[in-house]
């Protein structure tokens, strides 16, 4: 029985089709081993979204190689995708692109049967239609989730070319998955005790349009997933400002499993930055969406919808009052969380040759500074909560300041510690949904609550 030991970067899709792999690893007689001990095959699922995405996925590889030199080094992902010179010269055996994942096994079988020693070698296995306009979903099926809340990929690629992105090069072309392919494997998911779900992809709000002439598709997708016995949430990873509409809203809102959380990438406040980025709303609309969706849900279920969002600083050719724009939008819009990137240069991309590219450190100053903005905005977010009724799903015990909490999420994605002695002996499990009142804050981004019945 060889051994595998297995790492992840970046996004959630990246996350879901880790655990696949692990779980057709298992299947297969393969033994699973943490990352940091001595193993037979190390994979390392990689990400190039940026240049620090590059390096962490590099010093992966080369961790794995130190760690034991006889091992099978495996690189899979988008760096495998974004750069076949880089991937020559890193220490690894298997190179295996995004859309030949599932196949991990028998590629690795085939490697075992063809050689006789270890030996440095790159076996190319990444498809040829990757990028032809029209291209099918891989198929893939999880049939059991290692997490509280469930990852479940419905879409890959994206069509969109924003001009700082390496994404749609090494994803391909947007594609979505077949609604009964979904619900099969969130059937099985569910009965085996998964309560929360997590929809994901590369670019989660082009579902449908691919394979669908109604505009509904996601929507129609989301009502059935709602009716799945069982299921206690669904909660949507990062959406296009141009998805939400009143129409879109609407429906929601007459959806309660639908966790009022939102991930809107705003990436600038600044139109003419947005312009540059082909991002193709203005600050203005960007606005209006999440007016939107605060007041729909706020009249709807008496309390607005958590958004969050991503930020890009050091854009090339952006000033001091293109930033300053950004600073007075992200101030306005009182973000629950913001996720602030330093511009990275892709290979490929518009925006890797546009003149007036930023210095680090101007970068440096700028990403410090909208990180001191989004922190005081989700201190003032979760003082917002305090002495409302929550509901929390339980994920894991852990001392804190001498005390056992169970930590959880609320429906808006505020991490909660209950204290384990509130229980009172009851059995409280990973997955049990608890309501409580917040009550005050254990630590900066975690709030304290007081269980009230389960």
């Amino acid at each position: 029985m060889k051994s595998v030991a297995l790492h992840n970067l970046g996004c959630k899709v990246n996350s879901y089709e880790l655990d696949v792999m692990q779980q057709n690893l298992l299947q297969n007689g393969f033994l699973i081993v943490p990352f940091d001990q001595v193993a037979d095959i190390y994979i390392v699922n990689t990400c190039t979204v940026t240049n620090i995405a590059d390096h962490k996925s590099k010093k992966m590889l080369n961790r794995a190689r130190q760690k034991n030199p006889r091992a099978v080094v495996v690189a899979v992902g988008c760096l495998v995708e974004a750069s076949e010179e880089e991937i020559e010269n890193l220490p690894i055996d298997l190179a295996i692109g995004n859309n030949r994942k599932n196949e991990l096994v028998p590629i690795l079988r085939a490697f075992f049967k063809e050689r006789k020693k270890i030996y440095p070698k790159v076996v190319e296995a990444k498809a040829d239609n990757l990028y032809l306009e029209k291209s099918t979903y891989e198929e893939m099926q999880l049939k059991k989730s290692w997490h509280t809340r469930a990852f479940i990929k419905i879409q890959d690629g994206c069509n969109q070319f924003c001009s700082y992105c390496i994404i749609p090069y090494v994803r391909g072309r947007a594609r979505s998955r077949p609604a009964l392919s979904i619900m099969k494997e969130l059937t099985v998911l569910v009965k085996k005790g998964c309560r929360e779900i997590v929809l994901t992809g590369i670019n989660l709000s082009a579902y449908g349009l691919d394979f669908s002439d109604d505009n509904n598709a996601f929507v129609n997708l989301l009502k059935e997933i709602h009716n799945i016995p069982g299921l206690s949430r669904i909660r949507l990873s990062s959406l296009e400002p141009r998805l939400i509409t009143h129409e879109f809203i609407n429906e929601l809102i007459l959806l309660p499993k639908i966790c009022p959380h939102f991930h809107l990438s705003l990436q600038s406040g600044c139109d003419s930055v947005l312009e540059r980025m082909n991002r193709r709303y203005t600050s203005a609309e960007y606005y209006e969406k999440m007016e939107m969706i605060r007041a729909a849900y706020k009249n709807k279920h008496g309390r607005e919808a958590a958004i969050t969002t991503d930020v890009i600083v050091g854009f090339p050719g952006e000033t001091e009052a293109e930033f300053a724009e950004t600073e007075d939008f992200v101030r306005r819009a009182g973000f629950a969380k913001i996720h602030v990137f330093r511009y990275s240069k892709r290979k490929e991309t518009k925006a890797s040759s546009m003149p007036d590219q930023i210095a680090a450190p101007t970068k440096k100053e700028r990403s410090l500074k909208l990180h001191k903005i989004g922190k005081e905005s989700a201190k003032q977010f979760l003082r917002s909560y305090l002495g409302k009724d929550v509901t929390v799903i339980l994920e894991e015990e852990k001392i804190m300041y001498g005390e056992a909490y169970w930590l959880g999420y609320t429906a808006e994605y505020i991490r909660t510690g209950i204290a384990k002695s509130a229980f009172a002996g009851m059995q409280a499990s990973p997955g049990l949904l608890v309501n409580a009142v917040m009550t005050g804050f254990l630590a900066a981004e975690i709030m304290k609550a007081q269980l009230v019945n389960w």
